[in-house]
């Protein structure tokens, strides 16, 4: 090899090692966006059917796809009159998620393992509808974070919580109340929060939701009287300027499936 073609590859070279990480940095600042599919079922057939095709055949293919941290969860108790499967996936871009059912849906191995839910009778449908949610990350958490607890499965306590606003500006308000310092607040009493996100599609608009997690129902009780008690959140939620920014707030409760990835 030549000198200066030994030069050019250096620089080339050079110049791709020093690339890579302002890309990644780059991709670190936009930030994920993430879905929220809630399933609804009139019975526990449809729900099984549902579980069935999410377990052996929906995460695997997600899996092989490059997808990490998918979470399935069940509402605490699941009531029989609203029977319902909470699915949450994360994506590293808005393009992965233009792209991503179609992309699903096309794997030869879906037409195999997942017949009888993709192929199900109109008289006998896997659910009785689909809800989407999509949300984008907020920009001082801006990734997904896979909880770090000790507790089974079948004891952890997840709180999904929403928080509707009377307008857009009373919206964006509680988001900027979150970036501001309540994110933080929950990091520091170890809330193990898994993602925090500003809806940009779904049935209740405006708002925002974020996902909590905890060894157990005892352990939520007290993370949140820890919270409620905390100087910094009665400075947070003394402020005149974050006065009246929710108007709802919906919390439910959460169990993990024993194949959701967390």
């Amino acid at each position: 090899m030549s000198y200066k073609k030994f030069f050019c590859f250096t620089a080339l070279l050079l110049f791709a090692v020093l690339l890579l990480p302002a890309l990644n940095a780059s991709a670190a600042k936009s930030g994920y966006y993430y879905q929220i599919k809630i399933y609804h079922f009139k019975d526990k057939e449809q729900q099984q059917l549902t579980d069935a095709y999410l377990k052996d055949q929906y995460l695997p293919t997600l899996h092989k796809m490059g997808f990490k941290d998918i979470g399935v969860f069940k509402p605490v108790g699941n009531d029989t009159t609203d029977l319902r499967t909470y699915v949450f996936i994360p994506f590293v871009s808005w393009k992965s998620m233009e792209t991503f059912d179609a992309n699903v849906y096309k794997t030869d191995s879906a037409a195999i393992s997942g017949k009888n839910y993709i192929d199900a009778e109109s008289k006998n449908p896997p659910y009785l509808r689909m809800e989407t949610i999509v949300l984008k990350a907020f920009a001082t958490r801006p990734f997904p974070a896979a909880p770090k607890l000790t507790a089974d499965h079948d004891d952890r306590i997840y709180e999904l919580r929403s928080y509707e606003s009377p307008t857009e500006k009373y919206h964006y308000n509680k988001v900027r109340m979150f970036n501001s310092g309540e994110t933080d607040l929950f990091d520091r009493l170890k809330f193990n929060p898994v993602f925090y996100g500003d809806v940009i599609a779904g049935s209740h608009m405006p708002n925002l939701m974020y996902l909590t997690t905890f060894n157990s129902k005892e352990d939520r009780d007290k993370h949140w009287d820890a919270f409620s008690n905390d100087p910094q959140w009665k400075d947070l939620s003394g402020r005149a300027e974050f006065q009246n920014n929710v108007s709802k707030a919906d919390i439910i409760f959460l169990h993990p499936t024993i194949y959701s990835d967390f």
